[in-house]
């Protein structure tokens, strides 16, 4: 069977970071015999340079007719004085439109070799496993937009479905997982936290096996930091899951290590949480890991693999505890290595496996 991705390099370290990722998906293909037939596509910056918008008509078709879409990332100062219809990062959200992408998936794993790398304490990351599901395709982001003078307003919207939706989904996590879930609003404030706090709570009562709590967003964001053990998955809407799984990524001692999947019904997209950082571009230093984590995660949601999904996240932790670092998490003692040739030495590990 064929396999089809589609592959969007993006901006910034965009196409160094997609190229390692590349690399180890495909020895992960070769290692499980998978057929891949990859296409690559632009959106973002590059997309508004080469086609004038930055989502052409032909990557939405391309991505509709994928298995899953690896994306590196999009935007950049280069594109500060484009309209607000022509900003790169109109991309994702018209992908998470065009693809119906309604629920974003965050691990935020602290690795044994990276504990040590977190601004918080050893002793409290140590061991941290949180899956952040966040609602994507509705909410404050996607609500009634306008400007009166001196007033602007966004408007937060919810609708019993989408929640029931979105609730599925991280009991689903859960079942694989701790069995915890914790559902993230405002809901002493908000109406429509009040419905997604009624709405999850109902939605629990088909799933016994599951314990559910509810945190409201400002104790939780603190809960975060002073304990984040306590969490197995965690359930909220697209603004809050938008914050919180960025802040929830220093636990583990970059940005760069952090892998994500939007998941819709047809197809699912894939990248890492992080920027462009058109700073660093060219250079050879960005991290790709967050991206090669990001493939681990295509092959166990999108191509059925979960046998090659967990080899490259051990290829990515072997090379770790091996010392080999880029420069975001260099430290005295361990080896650095270009963007390319940590690529290249999870490719390798991974190779050599027995699965």
């Amino acid at each position: 069977m064929e396999h089809k991705i589609v592959v969007i390099p993006g901006d910034g370290i965009g196409q160094e970071i997609v190229d390692a990722a590349v690399r180890v998906l495909q020895a992960a293909a070769r290692k499980g015999s998978l057929k891949l037939t990859l296409q690559e596509c632009y959106a973002g910056g590059a997309a508004l340079d080469h086609r004038g918008e930055p989502l052409p008509q032909e990557t939405v078709q391309a991505a509709r007719s994928a298995e899953a879409v690896l994306l590196g990332a999009v935007g950049g100062p280069k594109w500060d004085g484009v309209s607000a219809e022509l900003r790169p990062e109109r991309a994702i959200l018209g992908l998470r439109q065009e693809l119906g992408l309604y629920a974003n998936l965050r691990p935020v794993r602290v690795l044994p070799s990276l504990a040590s790398y977190s601004p918080v304490k050893e002793e409290v990351v140590t061991d941290t496993d949180i899956l952040i599901v966040r609602e994507l395709n509705g909410g404050i982001y996607f609500g009634e937009k306008g400007t009166e003078g001196d007033k602007a307003w966004d408007v937060e919207m919810y609708s019993k479905p989408e929640i029931e939706r979105i609730a599925a989904v991280a009991f689903q996590a859960a079942q694989g997982r701790r069995r915890k879930v914790t559902s993230v609003d405002k809901a002493n404030v908000l109406a429509s936290s009040r419905l997604w706090r009624a709405t999850v709570t109902e939605a629990a009562k088909g799933h016994g096996e599951i314990s559910l709590n509810h945190y409201y967003v400002d104790n939780f964001a603190m809960q975060l930091i002073l304990a984040p053990r306590q969490f197995d998955v965690v359930v909220t809407n697209n603004l809050f899951g938008d914050i919180l799984s960025d802040a929830a990524a220093v636990l583990a001692g970059s940005i760069g290590m952090l892998p994500s999947a939007s998941v819709g019904r047809e197809t699912s997209l894939y990248e890492p949480i992080h920027g462009s950082a058109p700073e660093i571009a060219g250079q050879g230093i960005a991290n790709p890991l967050g991206t090669i984590l990001s493939t681990s995660m295509l092959l166990e949601y999108s191509l059925a693999q979960p046998e090659l999904a967990k080899a490259v996240a051990w290829s990515v932790e072997a090379v770790l505890a091996a010392g080999y670092r880029t420069q975001d998490i260099y430290r005295p003692g361990t080896t650095k290595v270009s963007t390319e040739e940590m690529g290249r030495l999870v490719e390798a590990h991974l190779a050599d496996l027995v699965i």
